[in-house]
């Protein structure tokens, strides 16, 4: 059977540069940093005090106050980014369709800072003390099952949790849904909201973070630069409308462009560090590549995974030259997590999202902070300003603890 094309029609965000497409890719585009000093809690025992969290959603546009308590923050976030992408699509989901839209969303690590509150309830009150919303409220699954309830949606309801590679993987999963023809409409992504203690505690105690720039937030995240020493946490939600591209045309859709390619494999290596040489993720991309049927020759841009760590940033660097060869020198690199941090579970659906901008607007976004070269990252990762191309494919990385790795191929249509 012969695979049917799968388009973006929608795309929406929440993100510490801004909870609207319109206001984070302005800031995108302008090297605007989201990092800062953590308010939500006292840090001030913690070896790191800086996160890129959200400061302007309104979760009241989205979900009515009485449910708003049954449903953990990462929640929020997903709802909120899955309406405005919808909304940005112009689908409407009928008693004829329902069945033909499905919804794939995940969360790398889900309702974290409601299962602190629950626990701090229980060892204050005893068991009376548990909220009988706790589990619906934090099982990662949420995102998905309240979406599909709010509209209809009746098609997949899944969510695939792959730590940090959990955005892409749900992607990618629903791009082939539509291609063999299970359904026409999926709206995919991933959610996170994990900046509270046990997730910045946790991340510093593996010594995951950056713990040297907490009286300059904004220069924390580093990626690809020779001082960078660990990523910075972020929070929010990227979600896409994935289309079937026929059905796209029939309603005069707006299409961003083409998802064409998608791979995913594993390092099979260690349980935190990438595979020596990134052989895993090379292969990863040139996966995708294939899928797209596509010459390496013919990627313009890498929307890299780019965390900020020593080892990461490198084994990418590596992987780049591995798959591309001589083209590795001609192509753009740039990691937005410069300027949001790392969203974990959410950090696939962002950077898809942002990636299917670079594609309208023609323009790459930067990697910032990028000031003292490495020898080891000797790539054109498009430091401190924003660049316009001519783009016609661009992947997508996202890789995760325990070696998993996803790639996605989006191309101009």
């Amino acid at each position: 059977m012969e695979k049917r094309r799968v388009v973006v029609t929608g795309v929406g965000i929440v993100s510490p540069v801004g909870s609207t497409i319109k206001q984070a890719w302005e800031n995108i585009v302008n090297g605007v940093s989201g990092i800062k000093n953590i308010t939500a809690f006292d840090a001030s025992e913690f070896s790191v005090k800086i996160s890129g969290s959200v400061s302007d959603f309104d979760v009241n546009k989205y979900i009515e106050a009485k449910d708003q308590k049954k449903m953990d923050t990462f929640v929020h976030y997903g709802i909120g980014a899955s309406v405005e992408a919808i909304e940005d699509s112009g689908i409407e989901v009928t008693d004829s369709n329902a069945h033909r839209i499905g919804v794939a969303i995940g969360s790398g690590i889900g309702g974290l800072p409601y299962i602190e509150k629950s626990y701090e309830a229980y060892l204050k009150g005893g068991p009376r003390k548990i909220s009988p919303f706790f589990v619906p409220s934090s099982i990662i699954n949420m995102v998905a099952g309240n979406l599909s309830i709010k509209y209809g949606m009746k098609g997949p309801n899944i969510s695939i949790v792959s730590a940090c590679s959990t955005g892409t993987h749900n992607i990618g999963d629903a791009a082939r849904m539509i291609e063999r023809d299970t359904v026409d409409i999926m709206v995919a992504g991933g959610a996170e909201m994990c900046t509270c203690p046990l997730g910045i505690g946790g991340f510093a105690s593996a010594k995951a973070l950056c713990a040297t720039h907490n009286d300059s937030p904004e220069l924390a995240s580093r990626p690809f630069d020779k001082e960078r020493n660990g990523f910075v946490l972020g929070d929010g939600a990227g979600i896409v409308v994935l289309e079937e591209y026929e059905h796209a045309k029939k309603r005069n859709a707006k299409i961003y462009c083409e998802v064409a390619g998608f791979g995913m494999n594993s390092d099979a290596y260690h349980m935190t560090q990438p595979s020596a040489g990134g052989h895993g993720a090379a292969r990863c991309m040139n996966d995708a590549i294939m899928d797209a049927g596509l010459n390496v020759s013919d990627v313009q841009y890498i929307n890299a995974h780019g965390t900020s760590t020593p080892a990461g940033d490198k084994a990418e660097t590596d992987a780049i030259k591995l798959t591309f060869a001589e083209h590795a020198y001609n192509l753009a690199i740039s990691s937005i997590k410069s300027m949001i941090g790392h969203l974990l579970g959410a950090a696939g659906g962002v950077e898809a999202a942002l990636s299917a901008l670079s594609i309208r607007d023609q323009i790459i976004p930067p990697t910032i902070n990028l000031t003292t070269p490495d020898p080891d990252c000797d790539l054109d990762y498009v430091p401190n300003e924003a660049r316009k191309v001519e783009l016609n494919a661009v992947i997508s990385n996202s890789f995760g603890f325990g070696g998993t790795n996803s790639t996605i191929l989006l191309k101009k249509i």
